[in-house]
């Protein structure tokens, strides 16, 4: 698990792409140091790599269509001590925990993604695989609602996990259950796992066969409820990733979804009653600029008179876009700007995500552009800008690496994760214990055995650079949060350049680990 304390992070840079996908993942790097110089970028194989990810990251008893085929079943029996079916989800981070809290929100974003993008994601040939990869987390969050007000949000001790370095396959460590409930409230995780059901019901709900999102509508009303009606803050029931900006914006998170997902005013009439609350990050912990950006869509489609939630919005983009005037934000040799040396693509791509919703969503109402004290942006600025971020992470960068593993020739070859860095069981079919990975996997300094193709790692740090560490968990370590606010941003600079390229490599990628 990944250092979880807010950070906020953006990435300064104007590098657009230009010209036609040359390969599997090539861009042209000028010789010697400094900035990359990117003629070409393969969007489209960064977008399915982003999505193959999520495979990898599978716990449970994996399907017979599964790409990623240096992992296996893992966890059969989670839930088993208390008479519930746990199995399934994801896994977070480089750990072998299950936290519902942020992956809910990478459900999230998934369905967004899937939702704002879904021309150009099935333009790329990829909507199945994004669906797929949605499904598998909301069954699992079907799965942890087991009454109305309760809520599985862990499973697996975190602490002993941490104090152990093994393949999910081989894990011999408690799979402690951690629940909400009525009594031990927590509602920022009961209100993530509503948007997210609600969000999922977007994506399913056109489907021929409506069982799957009439339960996801069904456990998305009742957890909104559970988590309005016994309200607590997931601080004080909560081992990791607690939450630090209360609950306020989950539950206005969930009501914009819910109110999208069904029209009931009931929904509508919360977010007119519970305005309020800003901030200048995104995060699987603060959801105040995602409401923002659900309301003003509807305020600015003329459905509702949420004018509130725009100005909220309009704040957020002026503390991220460049010679906005805001002072409290400085900038490193290579553009990033950061407030921490943490963690830094976490709020990067989720920054990203909502820049590009946005600027499309200016466009599309003819509203103009965002004012700030020192300078005007037009949609065109907030997506050029949007864009960038895409090149830095993929390769424009002073380092000249892409921050994804699998994609380019130069990419973080030792990451921190437990999975990828010991052979697969399928490779060395005997067990890896706690003690022998740490002694034998965790410290060596020669590459993973198992390329994670799509992991996108914490990223630089304050000076823009990377040492590719195994050690270093700060930055070198994935989550499903990077990688799920990263698909919608990839896809939607896909759309914007219009630019073909190859993504069939994927499965040589694959049969090679």
């Amino acid at each position: 698990m990944p250092n979880i304390m807010p950070v906020k992070v953006w990435v300064l840079m104007a590098l657009m792409c230009v010209g036609v996908g040359l390969g599997a993942d090539d861009h042209a790097a000028a010789a010697g140091s400094g900035l990359t110089s990117v003629r070409s970028l393969n969007y489209h194989g960064a977008l399915a790599k982003s999505i193959l990810f999520f495979e990898g990251q599978r716990s449970g008893r994996l399907p017979v269509n599964q790409r990623v085929k240096w992992r296996g079943d893992s966890a059969l029996n989670d839930g088993q001590d208390q008479n519930v079916n746990l199995t399934g989800g994801y896994y977070d981070a480089g750990d072998n925990v299950k936290f519902v809290f942020p992956m809910a929100f990478s459900i999230t974003l998934m369905s967004w993604s899937a939702m704002e993008y879904r021309d150009e994601v099935a333009a790329a040939g990829q909507l199945r695989h994004l669906r797929s990869a949605i499904q598998w987390g909301a069954e699992f969050l079907l799965r942890a609602h087991t009454s109305p007000t309760t809520l599985y949000t862990q499973v697996g001790d975190g602490n002993a996990d941490h104090q152990c370095w093994e393949r999910p396959e081989d894990m011999d460590t408690p799979r402690t259950l951690y629940k909400i409930t009525e009594n031990s409230p927590g509602s920022e995780a009961a209100g993530e796992a509503a948007a997210a059901l609600a969000a999922a019901y977007l994506v399913f709900r056109d489907d021929r066969d409506k069982t799957f999102a009439t339960q996801l509508l069904s456990a998305s009303r009742s957890l909104f409820d559970f988590a309005n009606n016994y309200r607590g803050s997931f601080q004080s029931s909560c081992p990791f990733y607690c939450s630090y900006s209360g609950f306020q914006d989950e539950l206005q998170w969930a009501s914009a979804w819910l109110y999208r997902a069904t029209r009931d005013r009931k929904y509508l009439d919360f977010l007119q009653n519970n305005q309020g609350g800003s901030s200048n990050m995104f995060s699987w912990d603060n959801k105040y600029p995602g409401a923002q950006m659900l309301a003003t869509q509807e305020y600015l489609a003329g459905r509702t008179e949420l004018e509130s939630y725009k100005r909220g919005l309009d704040s957020f983009v002026c503390a991220v876009m460049p010679n906005s005037g805001n002072t409290q934000i400085r900038t490193t040799p290579g553009g990033l700007l950061f407030t921490s040396d943490s963690v830094n693509m976490q709020y990067t791509t989720t920054a990203t995500l909502l820049l590009f919703i946005y600027s499309k969503t200016l466009s599309s109402s003819n509203s103009g552009g965002v004012q700030c004290s020192a300078a005007t942006f037009s949609p065109d600025d907030i997506s050029s800008f949007a864009a960038s971020q895409v090149d830095y992470i993929l390769g424009g960068n002073p380092m000249g690496m892409s921050y994804m593993a699998g994609f380019s020739s130069k990419f973080p070859r030792r990451i921190h994760h437990r999975g990828s860095s010991i052979p697969s069981i399928k490779a060395l079919p005997r067990k890896v214990t706690c003690n022998e990975g740490f002694s034998s996997w965790f410290p060596t300094s020669n590459p993973n055995p198992n390329t994670h193709v799509g992991a996108i790692v914490g990223g630089p740090d304050g000076n823009d650079q990377f040492s590719d560490n195994r050690g270093d968990s700060t930055h070198s370590e994935p989550t499903t949060y990077i990688n799920a606010a990263f698909v919608g941003a990839c896809a939607a600079v896909l759309g914007e350049n219009q630019v073909q390229g190859p993504v069939g490599d994927i499965a040589s990628v694959i049969s090679s680990n």
